[in-house]
């Protein structure tokens, strides 16, 4: 009799873009080693899915959510929240407006909010209802969509979604599960998981290496809204000598369907 396997959560990333002095760059937070998924690890904001995400009435705060069911609305202000709670930047608007909150404004509003957001004592539709705001969902563009593989405990069903970094908000980590912070290149960051600076786990280098065909973020927001989404869920297969495989479509677009890795982050072989 073969186990069940776990229903994946949904759940949404954002990685946040900017043009910095290298060319593009990605905002990434490293996760608290106690966090019992992904732990130490350098990742994007994001988190699971909060049923209040989901709602119609959270979607009357939404901007650009036209022709989008609740599931896709959701997933935009998942990401929306997480990033907010764990990294400080608020995509939003005042009611009205065009541009997003001001840096002073985010700052005051993450004082008074990212806590109660993250214990889940405020959804963000209080937080547009009792601010006067909008949700910039139209600036949430989908890029990829992970599925943790079916022999894995605990799933997750992942929207990746790219948004160019509000001007003029600062952000921070929030010492809670991310203990740090850094805007760093695509390649930076590659290179870090190689020599083993940084942790990185297999979906986020997929996705580093992705985005970071883009030397802009125009570029990149471009690519993604050009390029069709193929579902990945990797099969993962444990090799001998530590060695680990990682086979996902090819259709997927990230440029391999077999990568097999020694150590961690080490890549031996790609097909």
């Amino acid at each position: 009799m073969t186990d069940t396997p776990a229903t994946p959560v949904p759940s949404a990333t954002v990685l946040l873009l900017r043009d910095g002095a290298p060319g593009l760059e990605v905002f990434m937070v490293l996760r608290s080693a106690g966090i019992d998924f992904a732990g130490g690890a350098l990742v994007y904001p994001g988190g699971k899915s909060d049923p209040a995400d989901l709602t119609e009435e959270t979607a009357a705060y939404c901007d650009g959510v036209d022709g989008l069911d609740l599931v896709g609305i959701g997933n935009r202000v998942c990401g929306i929240r997480e990033t907010f709670e764990e990294a400080g930047f608020l995509l939003a608007r005042e009611k009205g407006r065009r541009t997003l909150v001001s840096g002073d404004r985010c700052l005051s509003l993450g004082a008074r909010y990212r806590k109660a957001l993250h214990s889940g004592d405020l959804t963000m539709k209080d937080l547009a209802v009792g601010e006067d705001l909008t949700l910039a969902c139209d600036l949430m563009v989908p890029f990829a969509r992970w599925i943790t593989p079916a022999r894995s405990p605990k799933r997750f069903d992942t929207w990746f979604f790219l948004a160019p970094v509000p001007e003029g908000q600062s952000g921070s980590h929030d010492q809670e599960e991310s203990v740090d912070s850094l805007w760093i290149s695509p390649d930076a960051a590659l290179k870090g998981a190689a020599d083993q600076t940084y942790n990185i786990v297999f979906a986020t280098r997929c996705n580093l290496a992705k985005v970071g065909r883009g030397a802009t973020v125009v570029e990149a927001l471009e690519n993604a809204r050009r390029e069709q989404i193929v579902p990945v869920e990797p099969d993962v297969t444990i090799l001998d000598n530590d060695r680990v495989s990682f086979k996902i479509p090819l259709e997927a677009g990230y440029g391999f369907e077999e990568e097999i890795e020694v150590g961690g982050p080490t890549i031996v072989l790609r097909t």
